[in-house]
């Protein structure tokens, strides 16, 4: 029996359309690099959601890519990036930015965010000449356990940035689902980040992201730093069609609350049959705490990812992508049911 798919939102190939545009544009002839006519539209129609801004956009494969070209660009060999414990670069990423001679300086997190007043205590530690200086904050929009920061949150992180000369980074493998659940818009964000990406891989696309550089400090030799950690794709139209398509008639949005919407009502149905959460996520991932025995069984007919396994119970999660069907959240729901009468 094929198992139901839970597990995560980017397990499918690609959106139809993507899929379609790719087809069409296999029989053509681009320069390489991302120096093709196809990517140069696709940063067009990108910058049209940024506004009056001035920003570079570079197409990279997946986040850790992303994440460990820009934090290298940001930092000098004496400097660290901040990020809550939780964050991806601290848990995910196989220590892709120590790779790079750089320190992760850990934070609390709450609910996956990072709380403002304790990024300036570590600032004011790390003052001292013997200790990495702070130079890099690190953040998620969406969070790894599917929070967002509001455009207050974001702006309190940026008065601390400012503060103490900091370049504020934001993650954006979930950017879309983000953008939904928050209100906080690309326009928005490329007014407060130094950098941010958008993801495709996440969001309705094979693979790809979309590096969008504002502070003119980090454009210079950008794309030199890429070729370094093999994040240059030779093939860049591959990624240019990708996000030309997702970014024309609001096709990258349209998926973005398609799987926010399918999340959130799995999150009431949960919730209406008593189940507990982690946290009250607002976007495409929920977390949902069931005894072992209920796990076990739900393992028979569904693909997901344990989070956090306990002697008892145990966290799970389950994310909603652009594919996900409402009668397949039905169906999970009604199984729920019976397993916990």
């Amino acid at each position: 029996m094929n198992k139901i798919y839970f597990r995560n939102d980017y397990s499918e190939i690609a959106c139809p359309e993507i899929i379609e545009n790719i087809a069409k544009y296999s029989q053509g002839h681009f320069v390489g690099y991302g120096e093709d006519e196809i990517c140069e539209s696709a940063r067009e129609k990108i910058k049209k959601y940024l506004g009056d801004v001035n920003c570079d956009i570079h197409f990279l494969v997946g986040g850790t890519q992303a994440n460990t070209v820009m934090i290298d660009a940001m930092l000098k060999p004496w400097e660290a990036v901040a990020s809550v414990v939780s964050g991806h670069i601290n848990v995910h990423e196989a220590g892709s930015i120590e790779s790079t001679g750089h320190r992760i300086e850990p934070l609390p997190e709450h609910d996956g965010k990072m709380d403002p007043e304790e990024l300036e205590k570590l600032c004011i530690v790390h003052e001292m000449e013997h200790m990495t200086d702070v130079r890099g904050v690190y953040i998620s929009q969406a969070t790894e356990v599917g929070t967002i920061y509001s455009k207050e949150e974001l702006l309190k992180i940026r008065e601390v940035c400012d503060k103490y000369g900091l370049y504020l980074f934001v993650d954006g493998a979930r950017m879309g689902s983000g953008v939904i659940a928050s209100g906080v818009t690309l326009r928005e964000m490329a007014q407060i980040a130094d950098c941010f990406y958008i993801g495709a891989t996440k969001n309705g696309g094979m693979i790809g992201e979309a590096m969008v550089i504002v502070n003119d400090d980090l454009k210079p030799c950008y794309r030199r730093l890429m070729k370094q950690h093999g994040a240059l794709l030779a093939k860049g139209f591959i990624l240019g069609i990708q996000f030309d398509t997702l970014f024309t008639d609001d096709l990258f949005f349209r998926l973005a609350r398609h799987e926010n919407e399918l999340a959130l009502y799995l999150k009431e149905g949960m919730k209406k049959l008593g189940v507990r959460l982690l946290c009250d996520s607002v976007t495409n991932q929920q977390f949902p705490i069931f005894e072992n025995s209920i796990i076990g069984k739900l393992s028979e007919k569904y693909q997901f990812e344990v989070w956090e396994p306990g002697d008892q119970e145990t966290v799970i999660r389950f994310v909603c992508s652009w594919a996900t069907k409402k009668e397949d959240v039905d169906q999970l729901l009604s199984d729920v049911r019976n397993l916990i009468k």
